[in-house]
């Protein structure tokens, strides 16, 4: 593949952030990847119209872990294991993800992909509502990473914020949501989401304990950074 581009992005987009063709261009920078398994997942992907990060944003958030030296993430909507295949490199041995899907399919099919990329047993998948799990997982967080159903977003971010350590991250994917929050005209996929999704940017954006920023590539993904005390 050589333009991977988010599946399942719907032909209503109003905007897009990015054009394609500098999208195009960055990912021939990054050249293949070394690893099969990656190539299966995003095959997967495009054949069952999936949403994935894609291949741009999930090398920014291995390397946002990296940089702060992550250990522990949660994410709030785990898919099949995309994004955790990024995060997974980046924590290394001893490191953990706890992953988080509704659908038990989805977690067979994530400990089909990262066993075979040798990530697994970095790996704690569990079947269910996000915002359940996270209640009953105890301790802090190097990141939290929000990829859930749209609606939910400004309730996730009070429940991460407080559970992210000095230092560490909260990012959350479609924060742009092909544009729709940037114009007064827009179809929603889901009735609120898009509201949804600008009160949540604003709540992120004003809150004094952290520094954010969006990262307009894709759909855009908002990096909050929680201050040092």
């Amino acid at each position: 593949m050589t333009n991977l581009q988010m599946p399942g992005s719907d032909n209503s987009s109003v905007l897009a952030p990015v054009d394609p063709a500098i999208e195009h261009y960055m990912l021939t920078l990054m050249g293949q990847t070394d690893h099969e398994v990656l190539t299966e997942m995003e095959a997967y992907a495009w054949e069952n119209n999936f949403p994935i990060v894609g291949r741009l944003v999930g090398t920014s958030l291995e390397m946002l872990a990296r940089m702060i030296d992550a250990r522990r993430v949660f994410e709030f909507g785990s898919g099949y294991g995309y994004s955790a295949y990024w995060f997974a490199r980046a924590v290394g041995r001893g490191g953990q993800i706890i992953c988080t899907d509704s659908n038990p399919l989805n977690q067979e099919k994530a400990a089909q992909y990262l066993a075979a990329a040798g990530l697994w047993e970095r790996v704690a998948f569990h079947t269910g509502y996000a915002q359940d799990v996270f209640v009953q997982t105890e301790g802090m967080f190097d990141i939290c990473y929000n990829d859930a159903d749209k609606g939910g977003y400004p309730d996730i971010w009070r429940m991460a914020r407080e559970r992210i350590r000095p230092g560490g991250l909260y990012i959350a994917d479609n924060v742009l949501w092909h544009g729709r929050v940037a114009v007064d005209d827009f179809t929603d996929i889901h009735p609120g989401w898009t509201e949804a999704i600008k009160m949540h940017n604003q709540l992120v954006f004003s809150d004094p304990a952290f520094d954010a920023f969006i990262n307009p590539t894709r759909d855009g993904v908002i990096v909050a950074r929680r201050k040092m005390a």
